[in-house]
C-alpha cells in the first residue's frame, strides 16, 4: 500500500512489477488491513477541520499544532458539531491533554471545545467577511470595515475592538435603515450583508485573540498547518483518481495515518 500511495505507483505499474493482472493488484490492496495511527499521549494544541472530496464524502481530522501528526480522523458525509464532539472525546480517550484548539469558526464547534482556549482561524474569518462584502466593496462603510478586518492580528485586541466599535458608532444609523416591500409591512435591513459581516466579527471577537491571551501555548492564528496537510493529501489522491470508492478510502486513510 505504501508503494502504491507514496511512490506514486499506478495499478498498472504494480501489475507489471508483480507480473499480475490489475484486478489481482486491486484485490490485494483491498485485503490489506488499515494502517493505525501511532499515538504518543501528551499535552497538545490541536487544529481540527474537515476537507471534502467532491460532494461525496469528507474527512474530519485532528492534528497536533507544530507537527504533521494526525491523531484522529473520521470519514463523514456532512460536518456537524456532534462529530466534533466525538473527535474531542476520542482524543481524550487516547490520553491526550488538550491545551488549546484552533478551529475554522463553524457554528457549534466552538461550544464543543468551550472548556479550552479556542482560537478561531483568522483566514477563515476574513473569508467570511469577503463572502459578505466581496473583495472589492463599493460602499464606503464596507471599504472601511474591510480596512478594519485587514489589521486583525496586526494590532492588539483592545485596539481592534476600538476600531470595530468606532466603525459601528459612525455607521449605526445607516446599518439600521430598512427597505420595505410593496405592501409597506414586510421589510429587510437595507445593508443586511454589511450587518452580517459586522456581527460575525462581534460574535467571534472573544476567540480571535486567544493566541495573544495564552502566549505560553504557542497557539497558531490559522488552520494553515492542517490546510497544508489537506493539500498534500489531495495531491496524492489525484494521482489515483481512477480508483474505486472503497480503494480511495484506503488511500486517504493510509496518507492520514502516515
Amino acid at each position: 500500500m505504501k508503494t502504491y500511495v507514496f511512490k506514486r505507483q499506478t495499478l498498472k505499474n504494480l501489475a507489471e512489477s508483480e507480473r499480475k493482472s490489475i484486478n489481482w493488484v486491486r484485490k490485494q490492496l483491498m485485503l490489506l488491513p488499515p494502517s493505525c495511527l501511532v499515538i504518543k499521549p501528551m499535552q497538545v494544541v490541536i487544529i481540527t477541520d474537515t476537507t471534502y472530496f467532491g460532494r461525496q464524502f469528507g474527512y474530519l481530522v485532528v492534528m497536533i499544532s507544530g507537527s504533521t501528526q494526525v491523531i484522529y480522523f473520521k470519514r463523514i458525509l456532512s460536518e456537524t458539531a456532534e462529530l466534533y464532539l466525538q473527535a474531542k472525546l476520542a482524543v481524550l480517550r487516547l490520553g491526550f491533554e488538550i491545551a488549546a484548539v484552533v478551529i475554522d469558526g463553524r457554528t457549534g464547534v466552538k461550544q464543543v471545545f468551550s472548556e479550552y482556549p479556542v482560537q478561531i482561524c483568522h483566514f477563515h474569518q476574513k473569508q467570511t467577511i469577503k463572502k459578505y462584502l466581496t473583495s472589492r466593496p463599493k460602499l464606503e462603510m464596507s471599504k472601511e470595515l474591510w480596512a478594519v478586518v485587514h489589521v486583525l492580528g496586526i494590532v492588539s485586541k483592545d485596539f481592534f475592538t476600538v476600531l470595530l466599535s468606532t466603525w459601528y458608532e459612525y455607521w449605526e444609523k445607516v446599518l439600521k435603515e430598512r427597505t420595505y416591500q410593496v405592501d409597506g409591512k414586510k421589510w429587510n435591513y437595507t445593508h443586511k450583508r454589511v450587518r452580517s459581516a459586522y456581527y460575525s466579527l462581534v460574535k467571534n471577537l472573544p476567540n480571535l485573540y486567544t493566541y495573544a491571551e495564552n502566549p505560553g501555548l504557542c497557539i497558531p492564528t490559522t488552520t494553515n498547518e492542517l490546510d497544508g496537510r489537506f493539500s498534500y493529501l489531495k495531491e496524492l489522491v489525484r494521482i489515483h483518481r481512477g480508483a474505486k470508492r472503497e480503494l480511495k478510502y484506503k488511500i486517504i486513510e493510509e496518507i492520514l495515518a502516515s
